[in-house]
């Protein structure tokens, strides 16, 4: 199967390794967010904090000023991001206010959860982009990128699962809001295989904008919500979550990248 795969064009390679990426990564990220009783995802929130900033001090943030040409530059990037983030939450804020939604609510009106679909799109983007390289370069080492990006896809897709159920988003909603943005990852690598030079140079500033994305969606609107639950067994769950999103990431990275 895996000859056949290898005899297609390198176009049709690369469209298949991020569709069936996409698909693979958000099916186990529904099947187990799927299963999380709706008591606990408060809970579960945690293990997305921990994830998301997982993937991003572990591995976004480190593959951005490795191949950044100015890291300066790409630093700008995440400060312009994180702002510009806060413009949208309070656009979105305003908006609710504006039609009189005001009062406590255990959700946010969608906004963390639109929020990280924003920046999940930037990283599946980028992610495309790399397949394309990656497969232009030698079919094999395609398929071996593609597979090191679904494994690492799994557990951010979750927390991304988590936080638009969080977010209020009913939980076939949150399904095909992931499925979208997985389809940013095919037009990545429509576009990187099309202008792969042109295209590769922007890519420590797309991911800088995922980054940012993925940190103030974790720091202005999930921790905040953390820490009205104030009990000593609800803070030690937390804790105990966010190192547990944390530590799946580290050690997938660990196993897909040993001498990084």
């Amino acid at each position: 199967m895996m000859a056949t795969f290898l005899q297609l064009p390198v176009l049709l390679q690369v469209v298949l390794a991020c569709v069936l990426g996409s698909v693979v990564s958000i099916a186990i990220a529904g099947f187990v967010a799927f299963r999380v009783k709706a008591h606990w995802i408060p809970t579960f929130v945690s293990f997305a904090v921990g994830a998301l900033l997982g993937a991003v001090f572990l591995d976004i943030l480190p593959h951005i000023f490795e191949e950044a040409k100015q890291p300066g530059r790409a630093a700008a990037f995440i400060l312009a991001g994180i702002l510009a983030f806060f413009v949208l939450e309070k656009a979105l804020l305003w908006r609710h206010h504006h039609h009189g939604e005001e009062g406590v609510h255990e959700h946010d009106h969608g906004r963390s959860g639109w929020m990280i679909m924003v920046g999940d799109s930037f990283h599946n983007f980028t992610d495309g982009i790399i397949i394309a390289g990656a497969f232009i370069a030698d079919p094999k080492v395609g398929v071996v990128t593609a597979l090191a990006i679904i494994a690492h896809e799994i557990p951010q897709e979750v927390g991304d699962f988590l936080v638009l159920l969080h977010s209020g988003f009913h939980r076939r909603t949150a399904l095909l809001m992931n499925a979208v943005t997985g389809l940013a990852m095919v037009a990545g690598a429509l576009l990187g295989f099309a202008m792969l030079r042109e295209v590769t140079a922007w890519i420590p500033e797309i991911l800088a904008i995922a980054a940012a994305s993925m940190i103030y969606v974790s720091v202005a609107d999930l921790i905040p919500g953390l820490h009205r639950r104030t009990a000593l067994g609800e803070s030690i769950l937390q804790v105990t979550f966010i190192a547990l999103g944390i530590g799946l990431i580290a050690l997938i990275h660990a196993a897909l990248f040993p001498h990084v």
